[in-house]
């Protein structure tokens, strides 16, 4: 039996996570030599340490994920300044999820996705058929009930799915990766947030220079400035890496 290959993980804050050089290191990962690992990747970044500081079900939601990933430019700084020689770049989970995609068309690897309004996912769906050729074996978009959940889990295991892709919003995809686990562990799951929205085109992400500086939280402000209160809280990350306290 091929044995797969490992990668360096680090650890900040309590929360372990991979670190790769380059997007198709990460890729390689996860789909090794036309395989697909199954688990849960989960993208980090200050805020959301921040928050799982104090929420306990986040954290352990978090400590659950098998492949964490650095997707802020703070986390990853935290990481270089803590272990100094380590070769890591930050994995945007929208770049990351399209990378997937991607190889998975050329793969034939069937995937499943899940969340974004009916409108949005049904044009998600078309774009990923016409551009990489994905096989997609089922969709559901995000406004379905409560109740409904475990009728999505038995379509997800009857569909054969080994990559799912969720766009629900943190925390409600991660609970649902993780519910949706127990009745199909044999999948990769990913937590994606509006990368539906920007992959339509139906959000504008920063420009490819200032996602390069590490300014796109910055973009994100300037454009919605109803962010400042989030990003004021991010002072007390800023506190924990300048002290070293990582």
């Amino acid at each position: 039996m091929t044995r797969l290959p490992e990668a360096p993980q680090y650890e900040i804050r309590g929360v372990s996570l991979y670190g790769f050089d380059s997007m198709s290191a990460f890729v390689d990962f996860l789909l090794p030599e036309e395989k697909v690992r199954s688990g849960t990747l989960v993208a980090i970044n200050a805020e959301k340490i921040l928050t799982a500081e104090q929420d306990d079900s986040l954290r352990a939601l978090l400590l659950e994920a098998e492949y964490k990933y650095p997707d802020g430019i703070s986390i990853v700084r935290s990481v270089r300044k803590k272990y100094r020689h380590a070769a890591i770049q930050r994995i945007a989970g929208a770049d990351l999820w399209e990378a997937l995609m991607e190889r998975a068309g050329r793969q034939g690897t069937p995937v499943f996705l899940i969340g974004g309004r009916p409108a949005v996912l049904d044009e998600t769906c078309d774009k990923l058929r016409r551009q990489w050729n994905v096989n997609i074996v089922g969709a559901q978009h995000g406004y379905f009930a409560p109740a409904d959940r475990d009728a999505l889990f038995t379509r997800i295991a009857a569909s054969g799915a080994r990559i799912v892709t969720v766009a629900l919003g943190s925390p409600r995809q991660e609970l649902l990766m993780r519910d949706c686990r127990a009745h199909w562990p044999h999948a990769l799951y990913m937590g994606v947030g509006g990368t539906y929205d920007v992959f339509t085109g139906q959000v504008k992400r920063a420009p490819k220079i200032w996602q390069h500086l590490g300014l796109e939280w910055l973009y994100r402000l300037i454009r919605q400035p109803s962010r400042l209160r989030r990003q004021l809280k991010l002072l007390k990350y800023l506190g924990y890496h300048w002290r070293g306290d990582l």
